[in-house]
């Protein structure tokens, strides 16, 4: 076995040379020997390769197209064995590359491996984290999910207002004037085919541009003796340490990747939703910065800022005349780096803080999370032709809830979300609403805020404990359905009558109440059904409603879907 091996590695010598190439790599010194500050480079490469590989499985199972972009992500991350931990890894390589490059690039300025000889490598490597921001920027569109879609609006439409070319950059970026199918065409194009490119031709060019200059020691010093510097080969120690840092950040990705089972997808893009957008992480800083600059400054930020850090960044070459590296001899030079990646990293811990503070953000990130888990349950059994949006619109609940948020939502909370303008809609006529309600109906939670506050209380010492309970199951009842307990209701009937509940409300669902709602039928879906139509009628609020008549704004359908949602809050869904 051994010979067979030999005669075919004397083959390959012959032809290619290999062995001299391998060498000449094992045998590079390493000034100053191995160190673990020298591992950044390799990791980096190590995290293209792996993302090189993802890439190509991924894109094996995507849709390029505005109908099967998310369906066929969806299908991956559920169906395909693997495909969630294979999108899992892809996400979180993106992230590993924005910080090990930021760590690459501090380590590069303390050691000052930018200056002469070694600029246009350094240009070569700020070109290349401009490649790595564009992979990130075109790469969260494509799952065509709620945060991609609208991340990505914001971002071109600050393309948009660059003066004289902007419009016509945005266009050409989207394929037209609005975001669809070419807009996926392009961006696509851009991830797999532009961008990988100009990333391997620049890392070749990185790479050659370093076996030639050779490592950059700690703090290299002109010896007056003239002494050569000592040295160490790259094998064994040295690799050893990259292979090490390669595995780290393996298994740290790894880690995260199984702990969060994969990279999120959120709902399909809705294009007539109100979405709270943020952008990926390490475009945070950028986001937080641009609150700073209201109104026409924001496109002056939005450009001008990246601009001129990757100016100054390009410029240290050329500004650094320091007799050697040592960089306590350069401490404005690495003050600058440090600044940018300080500020950064502070304007990022800034906005991740204020989101975390912000309840409104807070609770429509908890929608998008259970929207997004909603649509990927409908998609285990299939997605229509038209596309991913459909999962959702199919879907009664879905719909309910999409509807809620157009109508309702400034009047009613419900899930957490919403204005307390009228009666919450949050376990609305559960049977524990119902008991909260009976005890202080002008709580704010009930009709505290509307016209119709004011009704008498069923105080405690009038009506406790078993009547009280038998009182709350008869009314609970009037909604019909499932899991009513009879006998307690009839109790209940009598407790009304004999409290002299009756006095005020009439229970045959016919009869007007000026004012005050019949309760018969409450709750259940014709009654719920005839309310949102016109809650003005003469069985419900009369007069002193101040509802909106939803019967001349939405069609039978849209109320029917309504009437579904408020009813299952009857038995409270888990949040």
């Amino acid at each position: 076995m051994g010979a067979q091996v030999s005669r075919v590695g004397d083959w390959l010598e012959e032809r290619v040379g290999y062995r001299a190439i391998l060498k000449s790599a094992l045998e590079e010194p390493v000034p100053g020997g191995a160190r673990w500050a020298y591992v950044f480079g390799s990791v980096l490469m190590f995290l293209l390769v792996l993302q090189a590989v993802t890439g190509v499985l991924l894109a094996a199972h995507y849709g390029s197209s505005a109908t099967q972009a998310w369906a066929s992500v969806a299908y991956l991350q559920t169906q395909v064995p693997l495909g969630w931990l294979i999108r899992g890894i892809h996400s979180a390589g993106a992230s590993a590359m924005m910080i090990v490059v930021d760590l690459h690039l501090l380590q590069v300025t303390l050691f000052g491996a930018y200056r002469k000889p070694r600029e246009v490598n350094w240009w070569v490597g700020l070109a290349m984290m401009a490649c790595l921001f564009g992979f990130a920027l075109t790469g969260y569109l494509l799952p065509w999910d709620q945060k991609g879609y609208w991340a990505t609006q914001v971002a071109t439409s600050l393309l948009g207002a660059m003066p004289v070319v902007g419009n016509s950059l945005k266009s050409l970026l989207l394929g037209g004037s609005d975001y669809g199918n070419y807009t996926i065409t392009h961006f696509y194009a851009l991830h797999i085919l532009v961008l990988p490119a100009a990333m391997a031709t620049l890392a070749v060019v990185h790479l050659a541009l370093f076996r030639k200059h050779g490592v950059t020691s700690w703090a290299r010093k002109k010896k007056e003796s003239g002494a050569p510097e000592s040295s160490a080969p790259f094998w064994p120690d040295q690799l050893v340490r990259d292979f090490a840092a390669m595995l780290l950040v393996l298994g740290l990705m790894l880690a995260f990747v199984l702990r969060s089972h994969g990279a999120s997808l959120e709902a399909p893009a809705d294009p007539t939703s109100a979405y709270d957008a943020r952008p990926e992480w390490y475009f945070l800083p950028l986001y937080q910065m641009l609150k700073y600059f209201p109104g026409r400054l924001e496109i002056v930020a939005a450009l001008g800022v990246p601009l001129l850090i990757g100016g100054a960044l390009a410029a240290l070459p050329l500004l650094d005349a320091a007799e050697h590296a040592d960089a306590s001899k350069r401490k404005r030079f690495v003050a600058v780096v440090i600044l940018f990646l300080g500020g950064g990293l502070g304007l990022g811990l800034q906005a991740h803080f204020s989101d975390s503070h912000n309840a409104a953000f807070q609770r429509s990130a908890a929608r998008a999370e259970r929207e997004g888990a909603r649509a990927l349950k409908l998609a285990e059994a299939g997605v229509p032709p038209a596309g991913g949006l459909a999962v959702l619109d199919n879907d009664p609940l879905s719909r309910a809830q999409k509807i809620f948020h157009e109508r309702c939502i400034g009047c009613h909370l419900l899930g957490g979300e919403g204005e307390r303008r009228a009666p919450d809609l949050d376990g609305w006529s559960s049977r524990a609403w119902l008991s909260a309600f009976l005890r202080d109906p002008s709580n704010e939670r009930f009709y505290g805020k509307t016209k119709i506050h004011g009704m008498k209380p069923v105080k405690p010492g009038t009506i406790d404990g078993a009547d009280f309970d038998a009182l709350v199951e008869w009314i609970f009842s009037q909604g019909g359905g499932d899991g009513v307990d009879a006998k307690k209701a009839a109790r209940g009937r009598e407790v009304f009558e004999s409290s002299g509940c009756d006095e005020c409300h009439e229970s045959d669902g016919k009869t007007a109440g000026e004012g005050i709602p019949n309760l018969g039928g409450r709750a259940s879906a014709a009654w719920l059904a005839g309310f949102i139509a016109d809650p003005s009628g003469e069985t419900y609020f009369g007069s002193k409603n101040d509802m909106p008549k939803f019967g001349a704004k939405c069609s039978a359908a849209e109320i029917d879907a309504l009437v579904a949602l408020v009813r299952n809050e009857r038995n409270p869904p888990q949040r």
